[in-house]
Order: structure tokens, then sequence, then C-alpha cells
């Protein structure tokens, strides 16, 4: 019998009759108030903070509340099956935890916390160029539960050569290059604090444990910081990349590659012919360009425009289980999940991450089943009412 993971309901339940209740809320919404009175403003601000007025924040919410699902009565759901083939991978589920870097600033356990919890579930984590914890560290933790790495592509050759070198060797399977931070944005909440934890050495431990870094340095980074922290972010981002610059990547890596931040169907084109295997429809969860079009208001198009050449995934905005259902609908094989698992991770360690997947994936589940849907295979527009916007 497939797994339910709709049952998680019943063991809350069962454990409250000896007075048990969840440590965290189960409305995923709730926690980032949680978190904004239990850490300090910088570390908060740093996850939770947008570009600009925080305008794009607020649309990517507002566009999946906006959708309505349309319930359908009648159909046989009682076993159900929530797993997905997604770039040559089954998953248990459609989802994926996002690439969120510098965890150190949320809980000292850090990005190990949060790859267990996602490897304890069969969930892909993706790791972030700039984490707290090295690539093998982080691969250490997993085991070998599916991983992928996030690149922020670097100006330097030399390292981006040598972090997909070590990824591939770390057993990450899928590259997913994130393009909309060829720069940081405007983000108020950082400034108001000039809080950049990079410029303390946080954040840096992939490039500080990377023998292509270190050898642009006359000092190890313990022994003159400042030199370490200013070669990395002389050469973090390189905003004069373009299109045939992704030749380099598909040289070096002979897995599956997915481009994150992608809105346009016109960029979604030009990822397929340029030999990509997937897209992430994203806006950075609001973090670069303010003033920007929903994440999931761009999906449909792009999932028209590549969805049969290409695997579309899709984050920005997701935080419950029928935002997940709503962006199936919309032409997504799969969403990552960002801010909620780090909130869980800020307020309970591993067991916040764990609270945080098991609550989406019951949630989903039971939203599928209710509307109709044994597997998230026959989710569609049909099931959307039209937008009344």
């Amino acid at each position: 019998m497939a797994r339910h993971w709709a049952d998680f309901q019943y063991e809350i339940y069962l454990n409250g009759m000896s007075g048990t209740v969840p440590r965290l809320p189960t409305d995923l919404t709730r926690l980032e108030g949680l978190a904004e009175h239990r850490l300090g403003p910088g570390p908060v601000g740093y996850v939770a903070g947008s570009a600009g007025d925080g305008s794009t924040a607020r649309a990517n919410r507002a566009a999946l509340e906006r959708r309505r699902i349309v319930p359908r009565m009648l159909r046989d759901v009682h076993e159900r099956d929530l797993s997905v083939e997604v770039l040559g991978r089954p998953l248990p589920a459609p989802l994926a935890l996002a690439p969120v870097g510098v965890l150190s600033i949320m809980h000292p356990d850090a990005e190990p916390a949060a790859a267990r919890a996602a490897a304890a579930h069969g969930v892909p984590y993706v790791l972030s160029s700039a984490s707290s914890t090295p690539i093998e560290q982080v691969a250490e933790a997993m085991g070998d539960a599916e991983r992928w790495f996030q690149l922020y592509w670097s100006k330097d050759r030399e390292v981006t050569r040598s972090f997909l070198d070590r990824a591939k060797a770390a057993g990450f399977t899928v590259l997913v290059v994130t393009l909309d931070t060829p720069m940081l944005a405007w983000r108020p909440r950082d400034l108001d604090q000039a809080y950049l934890p990079f410029l303390h050495g946080v954040g840096t431990a992939n490039y500080f444990t990377d023998p292509a870094f270190l050898a642009g340095l006359a000092k190890p980074p313990q022994e003159d910081p400042n030199a370490a922290v200013l070669r990395f972010l002389g050469l973090f981002a390189d905003p004069g990349k373009t299109w045939p610059d992704l030749a380099f990547l598909r040289e070096h890596w002979d897995g599956p590659i997915v481009l994150k931040g992608i809105l346009h169907p016109d960029d979604a084109r030009e990822a397929a012919d340029a030999g990509m295997d997937g897209v992430v429809v994203s806006n950075h969860g609001g973090r670069q360009v303010a003033g920007s079009v929903a994440a999931a208001d761009a999906l449909p198009g792009v999932a028209r425009a590549v969805g049969d050449r290409l695997a579309v995934l899709f984050d920005s905005g997701v935080r419950t289980g029928d935002d997940v259902v709503k962006a199936l609908a919309l032409g997504a094989r799969a969403v990552l999940l960002g801010r909620p698992y780090v909130y869980g991770l800020a307020l309970d360690g591993q067991r916040g991450v764990d609270h945080v997947i098991r609550c989406l994936l019951a949630e989903l589940d039971l939203t599928l089943a209710l509307s109709g849907h044994a597997t998230p295979s026959t989710v569609g527009t049909a099931d959307l009412a039209a937008d009344p916007g």
C-alpha cells in the first residue's frame, strides 16, 4: 500500500491523548511570525526580507491566493500515491527543499540539520553554494539520499570548475544554477541593519575550503580573513554572463542542469535550446527584483512554452499544501520550498525541518484527495477557478 502522508494528522491526534501537542504550529504560515520574535533582527531580516518595499514577495502570495481550487466529488481517492519522476529521479512527492544559504545564522546545526530531515523523507535537498557548511560535510550527513547542488556562478572559472568537481564527487546529482543574482538587490531590511553575513566569513564555507579559491590567496583565511572575504566578494557572481556561457557548465557537469530564476517563456526556450534539462520558475522569493512579476503568474506561460522539453519546477511564495496543488495545476512538475523550512530550522533545528516537511506533505495529500485526485499527475488548469483578476 502506498504511504499516505495524511496519516500524520492522526499521529498528532493520538499523541494528544497523552497530552502532547506539536512543538510548532501546523499552520506553516505562522512560523515567520514566531521566528521574528525569537531571532535577532539581522538574521530574521536576512531570510524574511525582500527587495525594495517587499511588493514582489507580496505579489507571489497574492498570485497563489487568487487562484482557487475546484474540488471534484465521487472520485476514488482511497489509495493515493504522491510520487513523481523529476529529471529522471523518482521522488516520493513533488517537493524539494530550496537552496538557502548561510543557515548557521538561523541555527547552529545549519545545513546538515535541514539535509538530514530531507533525507529522512526522501525529499531532495538543494545545497546552496553560499552554505555555512562545506559540500562534503553536508553529503556525509545525508548518506546516499538524493541531493542537488545550487551554483552561484563565479567570475573565476577555476573556482566554478572546482565546485562542480567537488559536488559530483560528493554525490550531488543535479546542478541548479541560479541566474537571477548576478548582484545583490536593494534589500532595505539588511541595509537598515548593515547586515551582510559574508563580510564576517559566514556563508563562505565552500569557498574557504576550496583549493582553487585558496590558490588565489597569499595567506589562509584564518590568517587573513579580510583578504579572503574581499576575494569572495570579488568573484561571487558575474553580471557579464550570457547564454553562450552555459556551454562551460554543460562541458563540466554530466548530470541534469536546471536554470533557476526563469520568468519569461523566451528565456525558457533559450534554456531548452542550450541543452538544459529543467528550469525553476522563480523570482528568488521576491528578494531580487522589486516590482517583478509574481512567479505563479509567470508559471503557466513557461510551462506552455517548454513543458514538453524541460522539467518545469517552481518556487517563490509556497507556504502550504494547497499552494503546491495550485503550482502543479499551473504546470509545475514539482516545487522547491524555501522560507518555511528555514523558519522550522530556526525554531527547532532538525526536528523543526522535519515538522515542516511532514505538515506540508500531509496537507498536500489531503488537499489532493479532497479535491478528487489520487496522484499529482491528474491535476491541471481545469482544477482551478477562473482568475477573477
